[in-house]
């Protein structure tokens, strides 16, 4: 017993270490859970001592009916995007602190309602706490002494003060105490209490995985051996086979009930809601929790099977198994272990838990309560902080007094699924006023109000009271024969509804009532101005959070700086009030001394700052006493509303129209660049041609004049001189044509002739065309084609044209006698072919390839430095291929030579036809 306690004692200091830590390191401005691990670890708090012991108890009796526990979570999960980061915006941006408050706040900023939910909650949750402490308890009990123990032994029958629970209980108060009432500001961060809770989230993982492989790996062996006992077992035999239909029934109603708990559950409101410091975090851990989800619930069916294959239904209750297996094996390292593993599942429920219900009895249910009770004269009190921190703590110890009372009540008579789920159907009421609430703008008070009530109502008949009957606190007539002996009012029957487990009975006739209630009652009931307002400011939070005014368009009123300073200074304090002033002064260039009348915007700032004190519904009130003025009225809200939304129509419609003369203002500026650009090429051309046409014109007429100059100029000469002519001439000719053909070509004039040909036939025929020139040279011809035709539609003409031009430029800058150039056909990457000239000579220079295949844009010879041609060839290949369908370009490197390459499509069906 002593290692038991040192060990537990140990680890719940290392748990304030931990906590103490990470409120240190939050001072210091560096916080630990501005992380999306540790936030999803936070959340990993719906993992309780249920999940811990209670799973394999239920699995050991019913299989895998335990799933739909967290199948539910898991579905949810992917719509967390959605839905949980509108509730983390509205949350930040109204400063809500419960999920008690959350409701209250979307509906008019009710007190009623919001103490109805707090109410609610205590009542529900109460059986839940119970559930961890009566955990701990037994588990306590079964290590100090087992093998003697009994189910006797874990019967809450010896005086509180040597229970074990009850200490659990004023230890797990005194942590929640120290490190979630450090505060005042309940919106604020609790930075070391989440970094306790991710941590022990990590514990109890590593522990039952630990005691999962340790049972199926060492104890027996291996998944194979440990379910093929099972299956031979005749109790689990029949854990193997499929339910009947109302097993699926209750399925559907768990993982319904589970999918909107890990939503509304008080405690997975605070870690999700209230202490995520990013809304970007929810995205990661909408696969993470789903992951801890899967690896913690990997074993509970081994575990459950090894458990009832070694001890059967007798002595150890099956809640047990997953301690009772180590210690039977005489694995005390394990079994403390797993002890320690379901401490953590314990401890971090009821510190959340307890932390968020004192938060909801003070903010929601307490103060609203004394701020109207004149005689206390609370207004009139300069200072209200250390009241509301005491409020807290008293809250925290109710709580978990409460918690133990129930065990000491009912805990016995209850397993642990049995209690979790009492608790689950209660939270579950707050799911059509919360979800509905953040989707549906036409949801009113008086329906959420409505749909509470009834749905708790149902519940608390259905469920509750049953319970009390079982443990003999009333008496079982009423559940047996029904209220007044009428059968329809059977709880577990109600209105004949027979043969439905007790839970998914409940859950339907409450949630039944309560949604019918909640639409019913919006439906033919009107909201008010406020509710009005909250209802816009939750439905559409993404749009309007960024309006910095927010519902302080909606206030009409006079208030002073000084009055509001005084009261803020009442609730958080006055360092902190008038700190928040200054800000609020800096923040719009104002004097903080020189302000006298506070407009609404300020009046909002300090309901939102009394928000996270007290709640906002108490938070209304106080400002309400100070500010005089109230909202505008109905009529005026939705002219501002319809004003609002006008102007952002409009804005939107001269943002489009915007975008769109910016768009045309950049082609136009584009098309004026080009058009300069064609200006400037139409200049170049003209004058590039006009040069190119007198070159060749010039020795035409000169040679011509010494002719007819020198009549008996000798015969050789005249020769020379007629040949040069000719030449000239020639060259002429081929630059008109050039001209002519690039021209057309641009405009579109060129005539195509388009057939099916052999690409193979046109290469080799361009090839011979160009022979003498290569045997001129001494430069070798090779040809790289395939043996089997190659069909495309193509223009022979054109395409020998661009060869042939392409030939002819490669012999020019290939050396003599030691030339090379090859011709090659292969196929494209896309389908197409690939045509290459490919050559051995210098190469082109780098800065020259930005303007290789324009007009007259030439390479010089670089055997010679002279350049040849006149510079339209490759402008005319390039205007040929891309009207071929096709693209050209050039590879080449320094002294490795060029390579030219076009690619032309070939079709799949291709056919000839006249253009």
């Amino acid at each position: 017993m002593g290692l038991v306690i040192g060990v537990s004692l140990g680890y719940l200091l290392i748990l304030f270490g931990i906590a103490y830590w990470g409120d240190r390191r939050a001072d210091q401005g560096r916080s630990v859970i501005n992380n999306p691990y540790v936030y999803a670890l936070s959340i990993a708090v719906y993992c309780t001592s249920w999940t811990f012991y209670g799973s394999v108890g239920l699995a050991a009796q019913g299989g895998i009916h335990y799933l739909p526990i967290y199948l539910g979570p898991t579905l949810m999960a992917a719509v967390w995007w959605i839905v949980l980061r509108k509730m983390v915006r509205i949350s930040k941006v109204n400063r809500i602190t419960s999920i008690a408050d959350f409701v209250a706040s979307r509906y008019g900023k009710s007190p009623l309602l919001g103490g109805l939910v707090t109410v609610i909650a205590l009542v529900g949750l109460i059986p839940y706490i119970a559930l961890q402490l009566k955990a701990v308890s037994d588990t306590f009990t079964v290590m100090v002494m087992y093998p003697e123990v009994t189910a006797q032994d874990l019967m809450h029958s010896v005086p509180f003060y040597m229970d074990t629970a009850f200490y659990v209980a004023l230890i797990l108060a005194l942590f929640a105490i120290l490190f979630g009432t450090r505060h005042i500001d309940t919106a604020e961060h609790h930075q070391g209490m989440v970094a306790a809770i991710a941590f022990e989230s990590i514990v109890k993982l590593m522990a039952f995985l630990a005691a999962g492989l340790m049972i199926t790996f060492v104890i027996f062996g291996g998944p194979a051996d440990l379910f093929d006992q099972a299956a031979r077992h005749p109790d689990l035999a029949e854990l193997f086979r499929v339910g009947e239909l109302a097993d699926y029934g209750n399925w559907v109603a768990l993982i319904l009930l589970s999918m909107v708990v890990i939503l509304v559950l008080p405690r997975q409101f605070q870690v999700a809601v209230v202490e995520n410091v990013d809304e970007r975090h929810v995205s990661k851990a909408a696969w993470l929790f789903p992951l801890y989800l899967f690896l913690i619930n990997l074993f509970v069916l081994p575990i459950a099977f090894a458990g009832v294959l070694m001890f059967g239904h007798g002595e150890i209750h099956p809640d047990s198994f997953v301690l009772a297996l180590p210690l039977s094996q005489d694995l005390q390292w394990l079994a403390l272990m797993v002890f320690l593993g379901g401490l953590s599942a314990a401890t971090a429920m009821i510190i959340v838990e307890t932390v968020a219900l004192a938060t909801m009895l003070c903010n929601d249910l307490v103060m609203p309560v004394l701020l109207r009770i004149r005689w206390l004269r609370l207004q009139q009190r300069k200072d209200l902080t250390r009241l509301l921190l005491h409020l807290r703590r008293w809250g925290i110890l109710v709580g978990i007094l409460l918690g133990y009372g129930y065990v000491r009540i009912t805990g016995d008579m209850v397993a642990l699924v049995g209690m979790g789920l009492v608790s689950f159907c209660a939270v579950a009421q707050f799911a059509p006023a919360l979800i509905g609430g953040i989707f549906w703008k036409g949801a009113t008070q008086k329906g959420a109000l409505a749909g509470l009530a009834a749905g708790f109502a149902v519940w608390l008949y259905t469920l509750l009271l049953p319970a009390f009957a079982q443990s003999g606190w009333l008496s079982m007539g009423f559940v047996e024969q029904g209220l007044m002996g009428i059968a329809l009012f059977k709880p577990y029957a109600l209105f004949g509804l027979e043969g439905l487990d007790p839970i998914t009975h409940s859950l339907i006739w409450s949630m039944l009532v309560n949604v019918g209630a909640y639409v019913t009652v919006s439906l033919l009931t009107r909201q008010s101005t406020m509710e009005r307002i909250q209802a816009n400011l939750f439905v559409d939070v993404f749009r309007l959070s960024a309006d910095r005014y927010g519902s302080s368009r909606f206030w009409r009123g006079t208030a002073t700086v000084r009055d509001l300073l005084d009261l803020l200074k009442r609730f958080v304090g006055e360092e902190r009030a008038v700190r928040a002033f200054h800000q609020y002064a800096r923040a719009r260039g104002l004097d903080f001394r020189r302000m006298r009348e506070a407009d609404g915007e300020l009046i909002l700032m300090c309901e939102r700052l009394l928000a996270g004190s007290i709640g906002t519904a108490s938070a209304r009130v106080m400002v309400s006493n100070v500010a005089k003025g109230d909202v505008v009225s109905l009529e005026e809200v939705m002219e501002i509303l319809d004003e609002a939304s006008q102007v952002i129509t409009y804005s939107q419609q001269l943002e489009a129209k915007s975008r769109e003369l910016e768009a045309a203002t950049a082609e136009l500026r584009a098309a004026n660049a080009q058009l300069q650009q064609l200006d400037r090429m139409k200049d170049d051309f003209i004058s590039t041609v006009t040069h190119e046409l007198r070159t060749p014109l010039t020795s035409i007429r000169s040679f011509t004049e010494i002719l007819h100059d020198h009549p008996d100029l000798e015969t050789a000469k005249r020769q020379e001189f007629l040949g040069i002519i000719i030449s000239e001439s020639e060259r002429l000719t081929r630059l008109i044509n050039q001209v002519l053909d690039l021209a057309k070509l641009e405009s579109g004039a060129m005539r195509w002739y388009i057939r099916r040909l052999d690409l193979v036939e046109i290469l080799t025929e361009a090839a011979t065309t160009t022979g003498q020139l290569f045997r001129d040279k001494g430069v070798d011809l090779a040809l790289e084609l395939p043996e089997q035709p190659v069909w495309l539609p193509t223009d022979r003409d054109r395409l020998m044209q661009v060869v042939i031009n392409l030939l002819s430029n490669a012999v020019k800058f290939t050396p003599p006698q030691t030339g090379r150039v090859v011709l090659r056909l292969r196929p494209a990457r896309d389908g197409g072919v690939r045509v290459e000239v490919e050559d051995n000579g210098p190469g082109i220079p780098a800065e020259a390839l930005p303007t290789l295949f324009e007009k007259f844009r030439q390479v010089g010879d670089a055997l010679t430095d002279k350049p040849e041609g006149t510079g339209l060839g490759l402008a005319i290949c390039k205007n040929i291929v891309q009207r071929l369908g096709g693209r050209i370009w050039v590879e080449t490197e320094p002294d490795q030579g060029s390579r030219f390459i076009f690619t032309l499509p070939v079709p799949r069906s291709p056919e000839a036809n006249d253009d």
